[in-house]
């Protein structure tokens, strides 16, 4: 077995190689690195899909339930059945909580000249309540199912459609998927 050394010269040429790098990489730093050129970008997700109320009656924006017709932008991202029991179980909510804040409405707009309007308070409340059980609800939807999928389900206010008014729709999200092949 022998080993060989190497001799002076390739030292220097190494020597040599690396003063050449360097002169590189001063040149390089004089220019501007745009660094959001160099990363990946994620895919662009598409439009988020809004699924709107269907329901007769709406308090505050928002619907007593929500439309369970399934889109056919989330065909192949999420299964049909998975969609409906999302949305029966945030109809389920809406059945449970939003009689109680029609009849304290009601209460609310017969009482109101007698009170000033601070009859009107408790309908406010159990509807900031409501909205808070259903955000609680899709919260769990999403770390259940959701974020698996690439999918984000929230409660956003978004304008109406036929007039001024403003009500609340279920938005769904798609998140966008970064390359974890590429090093940092």
């Amino acid at each position: 077995m022998s080993v060989l050394l190497p001799n002076m010269a390739d030292f220097d040429t190494i020597y040599e190689l690396e003063e050449e790098e360097e002169e590189e990489e001063e040149q390089e730093e004089s220019e501007p690195v745009v660094r959001s050129q160099e990363l990946p970008r994620p895919r662009d997700a598409p439009d988020p899909v809004a699924v709107r109320g269907a329901g007769h009656i709406t308090v505050f924006g928002l619907s007593n339930k929500f439309d369970t017709e399934f889109p056919s932008v989330l065909t192949g991202k999420v299964a049909p059945e998975e969609f409906k029991t999302s949305i029966s179980r945030v109809n389920a909510c809406l059945r449970k909580n939003l009689p109680i804040n029609v009849k304290w409405l009601l209460c609310g707009c017969l009482c109101c000249c007698c009170t000033l309007g601070c009859s009107l308070w408790p309908v406010v409340c159990l509807n900031k309540r409501t909205r808070r059980s259903i955000q609680k609800l899709l919260e769990w939807e999403n770390n259940r199912l959701y974020h698996k999928l690439g999918l984000h389900w929230k409660l956003s206010k978004r304008k109406c459609e036929t007039s001024n008014m403003m009500e609340y729709v279920i938005l769904i999200e798609f998140l966008p998927k970064y390359p974890i092949f590429r090093p940092d």
